[in-house]
């Protein structure tokens, strides 16, 4: 699988944004976030969710949604649809 394509559009004292496209297919890596975030969806985006566990999830995103969670999150994060995936993460330092 390929790596998303990640873009840093802000990075100061107080936040880190980053654009992420994805093709069908493409993927983040495993990841630890280091910090509280937020997640604002630009397109509908169907993600599968590797987890440390073992488990995978499936889940769909309509375009425009935002969620936030918890440093701490450890995941892999897969294109699972067939279209091109894009959404925004801000990090709160």
């Amino acid at each position: 699988m390929a790596e998303a394509r990640a873009e840093t559009l802000i990075d100061d004292a107080r936040v880190r944004v980053t654009r992420f496209d994805f093709a069908p297919g493409d993927q983040t890596g495993w990841h630890t976030h280091g910090m509280d975030y937020v997640i604002t969806t630009m397109t509908d985006c169907r993600m599968r969710l590797e987890e440390p566990d073992g488990e995978t999830r499936e889940v769909f995103i309509a375009a425009g949604t935002v969620y936030r969670r918890d440093k701490g999150v450890e995941h892999n994060v897969i294109n699972g649809g067939d279209a091109q995936m894009t959404f925004i993460e801000t990090e709160l330092k």
